[in-house]
């Protein structure tokens, strides 16, 4: 029987890890002020010890993995600094990517002044991140990445460098929610609403898929479908252009 919690959905569950859909707006591990319960906060009262291997950003949706005990957390530890663990992403971005297939890259490192916003700069850490385009609109873009390196903000940053921008990205983007009204022509706000709702409020990014070989010499294929909010936006994208 599926798990399932507004934080997260259980996709697999093994002795040695667990892999859940973390919902947008969720941090993944407790961060320094403690200031809220973390996904790892509230997997380890259902599923006991919770060892941290990677982590996604707040906003970011998807597929996260946790080791379940020390052997299991140094397996892991060594295939994602060995980059031995595959990792797609999907987004919606501003734009469209000129090549529309192609690889960027381009060190990272965080601003020296502006704490926690990362820069493209020659002494920052090899990163490297290729995409594909998916599905192409108007004025939006729907993309694969897949990353070899896992530098914080790493997408995100290299999107800004390809030139389109994730959604709503409010430090790599114009921040602004995406909006039916945005597409749609003949829009009108039903009797009922004040203010329009937001499709996409966040930043559009979803860890997608996950693979690697498990200690046994097993192949391991995991994935997390694809939120509600970035479905909408893609149903509704895929109307405005037929």
């Amino acid at each position: 029987m599926a798990v399932k919690h507004p934080a997260f959905t259980l996709i697999q569950e093994t002795p040695n890890w667990i892999a859940v859909n973390k919902a947008s707006g969720v941090l993944s591990i407790p961060d320094r002020e403690q200031s809220e319960p973390s996904l790892r906060d509230l997997l380890i009262p259902r599923f006991g010890s919770m060892f941290t291997v990677h982590r996604l950003d707040r906003e970011t949706s998807g597929l996260i993995l946790f080791a379940r005990n020390e052997a299991s957390h140094k397996f892991f530890s060594g295939l994602f600094e060995g980059r031995q663990m595959q990792k797609w992403y999907v987004g919606l971005t501003l734009g469209s990517p000129q090549p529309p297939i192609g690889t960027i890259i381009q060190p990272i490192q965080e601003h020296p002044v502006r704490k926690g916003y990362m820069v493209i700069h020659a002494k920052g850490k090899l990163a490297h991140t290729d995409y594909e385009l998916l599905e192409s609109f108007t004025r939006y873009s729907w993309l694969r990445f897949q990353i070899h390196t896992g530098r914080t903000h790493q997408i995100r940053v290299h999107a800004q460098f390809l030139g389109t921008p994730l959604v709503a990205d409010p430090l790599y983007g114009d921040g602004k929610p995406f909006l039916l009204s945005d597409i749609k022509r003949k829009f009108n706000l039903s009797k009922n609403e004040e203010a329009e709702k937001p499709l996409i409020n966040r930043v559009a990014l979803h860890a997608h898929q996950l693979e690697f070989t498990d200690a046994d010499g097993t192949l391991v294929r995991l994935e997390a479908p694809i939120p509600k909010d970035l479905e909408a936006s893609l149903k509704q994208l895929r109307k405005s252009t037929s």
